[in-house]
């Protein structure tokens, strides 16, 4: 199974960071925002903890 993971970055950095970390992790699909400080992730459900680690740890707050 799969999850999404909607998450933004209020300061506008870390979303290239987290895009590519993400992409280390296989997410299968990862898609930056048109407005340069958001991000889509699609990943396995057995990265999602890591997934979240890795938004936080680059300053992402994931969104509902």
């Amino acid at each position: 199974m799969t999850s999404t993971i909607h998450a933004v970055y209020p300061d506008g950095s870390g979303v290239r960071e987290a895009s590519l970390k993400l992409q280390a992790l296989r997410a299968q699909l990862v898609e930056d925002g048109s407005d340069g400080s958001s991000l889509t992730a699609t990943i396995g459900d057995e990265f999602v903890d890591l997934a979240l680690h890795v938004i936080k740890e680059t300053g992402g707050i994931t969104a509902s």
